[in-house]
């Protein structure tokens, strides 16, 4: 039978998760002390110096080895988005085993902290946006909420809140937890390894170009794609859906990170899992659910009714709504 998206009319109960809390109150007086972890600041700089001098290794890539790098790019982006993000921190839709072995694999090719991590946090994001219990509290600014918060100790209310979530589900997924177990293992060689020696070994490109291009580079840009999703689009657009949360619609940034900058969407509707209104415009991330739906590799996707898009946009919207 094919899969038919289920039109939501209220609140989804299995994502309680997605709730903010409006009953978390950030703790008076003074702020614990920032804590730089040093080791991840030294890494993260060489990282990016790494990728500048990969941009300018681009002209003498073959362009098999540009095409390879654009294909581990989206593969490493959907393991980010259509699997930690709307698979296994929203369940906003079900995927069978094989889709989601693939989309563990980009995961670990992504690098982004192993699935149950990266969904844990992004739940605490959810539940407690803003605030200090937000492992990258865009009320910090940008830098923090794009790079900085990787850079430093997580705040004391980031780790109780994470400790107290409901995570079961993730607990109870072998792909997740495998995934998990040996993800140390697994990083240097998914993320770094293949994407280096395919080109090598395949068409004769050098290593030195295989290595700084479609590894370190395409790493780097992925990385700073989803950065942006937790900066920039909690800083700049507009917000036709509620315009009391800081959560905005990017359009930069939903073309760079394949369809995740409807961010006050997803911030209002967070259990749809198309994160827009808008099907596939500006969002392979949905193009692909729908394409693994129609191959019987997922089904029940959960996707908001209009009507109550619009009766929301009208209530609390910011008057920018445009619909269709």
């Amino acid at each position: 039978m094919p899969d038919v998206k289920a039109p939501l009319l209220h609140s989804d109960p299995e994502t309680v998760e997605d709730v903010f809390d409006h009953t978390y109150k950030e703790k008076e007086g003074p702020k614990p002390p920032v804590v730089i972890v040093w080791r991840n600041v030294i890494l993260m700089t060489l990282l990016h110096i790494g990728a500048l001098y990969g941009i300018s290794l681009i002209p003498v890539a073959s362009k098999l080895t540009l095409i390879w790098t654009v294909v581990c790019s989206v593969f490493s982006a959907l393991g980010v988005t259509a699997g930690a993000h709307r698979l296994w921190s929203h369940r906003s839709y079900k995927a069978s085993l094989p889709l989601r072995i693939f989309l563990a694999i980009g995961n670990t090719m992504a690098f982004q902290n192993d699935i149950f991590e990266w969904a844990r946090d992004h739940r605490v994001h959810h539940k407690y946006s803003e605030t200090d219990a937000d492992p990258h509290n865009a009320v910090r600014g940008f830098f923090f909420s794009h790079i900085g918060w990787l850079l430093v100790r997580k705040h004391p209310d980031v780790i109780e809140k994470g400790r107290k979530l409901e995570l079961n589900d993730l607990r109870a997924d072998k792909v997740v937890m495998f995934q998990r177990r040996y993800y140390k293992l697994l990083v240097p060689f998914v993320c770094f390894f293949v994407p280096m020696f395919v080109p090598w070994y395949m068409w004769g490109e050098s290593l030195w170009v295989a290595y700084f291009v479609p590894a370190v580079l395409r790493y780097t840009w992925v990385l700073n794609a989803t950065w942006l999703v937790n900066s920039a689009a909690h800083m700049w657009g507009n917000r036709p859906y509620d315009s009391n949360i800081n959560p905005r619609e990017n359009k930069f940034v939903t073309f760079s990170a394949i369809g995740e900058g409807y961010h006050n969407y997803h911030h209002t509707f967070p259990y749809d899992y198309a994160s827009s209104e808008f099907g596939w415009r500006l969002n392979l991330t949905t193009c692909f659910i729908d394409f693994m739906c129609f191959l019987g590799l997922a089904r029940d996707r959960k996707h908001v009714s209009k009507e109550l898009v619009l009766a929301r946009a009208q209530r609390t919207g910011d008057g920018s709504h445009r619909s269709g």
